[in-house]
């Protein structure tokens, strides 16, 4: 599970659905980013990145800090 991304959604306070809206993707497109059963999209990767204020590293787990 990529840990990273629900921490930064969870400290927005923002539900799964909400924030799978804002990126323009389905909810259950979003679960399966999360769940790692899709890889997500090096264009989604980054457009979340810059919505959360963080790196994609961070995102993914490979780096420690935002």
């Amino acid at each position: 599970m990529l840990v990273n991304i629900e921490a930064e959604r969870a400290r927005r306070q923002m539900s799964k659905g909400e924030t799978a809206k804002e990126l323009g993707v389905s909810t259950k497109t979003y679960y399966n980013w999360i769940n790692e059963s899709v890889d997500i999209p090096s264009s989604k990767l980054l457009e979340m990145s810059r919505f959360f204020g963080t790196s994609m590293e961070y995102l993914l787990g490979l780096r420690d800090s935002r």
